[in-house]
């Protein structure tokens, strides 16, 4: 494996976030005579962590003149074990990850991982644009100022910081100019975004902003957001804005009241639905996804069959759903846990119910039109997330209208529209 590393490239693991950080990372480092990895790390679980690891020490036992340097979430809350690793050369903080002076001045800076909560702005690093991406993912906003139970992430995260509206706005526009048709909003926890200002703006505003002074930009989407609260400007721009996507990722991790009180959520199920009512009254036919942790400690089955209820009733298709996983640190992972084999099964359970949603919506779009953004010659993601395939081979990067002929499997079947009018024009 270590024949394949060339020089200065990053190996992610975790979440879309650490992925866009991983890209910037990429396009920002110098390159080096000497053979450089950098790992950005998870702590989410102790598995994420413990596969991190693992991949270090197989890494170096291949190629031992490797310089690997350790930086992300798990370095950052777990900074101790991590620098004491003989086979790792530097460890790299999550604040210090996100100055570009690091990566530019690899070969002379030191092992610094500073104190992320004493973090009081947001350090935004940017980059132009995304060569083998079609969407462009843009972070508003850095770190948290919630403590679920389940959760280190603030620990490695901070607390939330906001990036300036100016500054959004001017790297929104080099995005758009570098070709991207869709941006994708992203951050730790986004609808948090402008609180910290002193005159308190919102992810709505935002969204209505960027719309009215990004030129040229086609589509604008949102990252998972928080159903605790409803965002008067963001419900009107779902109402009011075309471009913005009519598809919402919401974290919701549970169906159950007293599961959520135990999580240290800010919501109830009745704020969950309250939300996805107001948001579907305001854009018709929006398509929900959202996060759930299944097998929570102390969940029993009628716990269980809430969350099940919850995506039943919401129609909820895209699920991210995931056993819960213990991390060490965590109030939850000194709590009654529930059996291993459990989890997985109820996982499945809300896995099946989110694919039944789905097969269900996507019977509905048979005989419709869908604007696809193409992610290769014939496939890609329309408005509502869904995967669309197509005989006809297209320029990666356009927009096309599509009229949905057949669903496949996870996927809708596409075919250019006959009337010509009817297309998207090529961009």
């Amino acid at each position: 494996m270590s024949q394949k590393i060339k020089n200065n490239v990053v190996k992610t693991f975790g979440c879309r976030l650490n992925l866009l950080e991983s890209e910037l990372i990429e396009q920002s480092i110098k390159s080096s005579e000497n053979k450089t990895l950098i790992v950005n790390t998870c702590a989410v679980t102790n598995e994420a962590e413990k596969q991190a690891k693992q991949y270090i020490r197989k890494i170096y036992r291949e190629d031992p003149t490797l310089k690997i340097i350790a930086t992300g979430c798990a370095v950052q809350t777990n900074i101790k074990d991590w620098s004491s690793m003989p086979e790792i050369f530097k460890t790299i903080g999550n604040s210090e990850k996100l100055k570009k002076e690091t990566w530019e001045n690899l070969e002379n800076s030191d092992s610094i991982v500073s104190d992320i909560m004493e973090e009081k702005k947001a350090n935004p690093f940017f980059v132009s644009g995304f060569k083998e991406r079609t969407r462009a993912f843009l972070q508003i906003q850095q770190g948290c100022d919630h403590r679920c139970t389940f959760c280190i992430i603030p620990y490695g995260r901070g607390n939330s910081r906001s990036v300036g509206l100016d500054e959004i706005i001017i790297n929104a526009q080099k995005l758009i100019d570098f070709g991207h048709n869709e941006i994708v909003l992203t951050g730790v926890d986004i609808t948090s975004w402008g609180k910290d200002f002193e005159n308190h703006l919102s992810l709505g505003f935002l969204v209505k902003t960027l719309l009215k002074k990004v030129i040229g930009l086609k589509r604008l989407r949102l990252s998972s957001i928080d159903p605790a609260e409803i965002d008067f400007d963001l419900m009107e721009a779902l109402s009011t804005e075309e471009k913005l996507m009519p598809h919402l990722h919401l974290s919701i991790q549970h169906g159950d009241d007293l599961i959520l009180k135990r999580m240290k959520r800010r919501h109830l199920a009745r704020d969950v639905v309250r939300f996805v009512e107001q948001a579907r009254k305001n854009r018709p036919g929006l398509v929900l996804g959202a996060d759930f942790i299944s097998g929570f400690p102390t969940e029993n089955i009628n716990a269980h069959k809430s969350s099940l209820k919850l995506i039943t009733d919401l129609e909820i298709c895209w699920g991210h759903i995931f056993p819960y996983s213990p991390r060490s640190g965590s109030p939850a992972a000194k709590m009654p846990q529930v059996d291993t084999i459990i989890r997985k099964d109820r996982a499945k359970e809300l896995r099946v119910q989110c694919q039944k949603n789905t097969k269900i919506w996507m019977k509905k779009q048979i005989g419709s039109y869908a604007n696809v953004l193409m992610e290769s010659n014939n496939s890609g993601h329309c408005e509502y997330f869904s995967n669309v395939k197509t005989k006809t081979k297209f320029p990666k990067g356009s927009i096309q209208k599509l009229k949905i002929k057949r669903i496949n499997d996870t996927f809708l079947e596409g075919v250019q529209t006959e009337n010509k009018k009817d297309r998207y024009e090529l961009v």
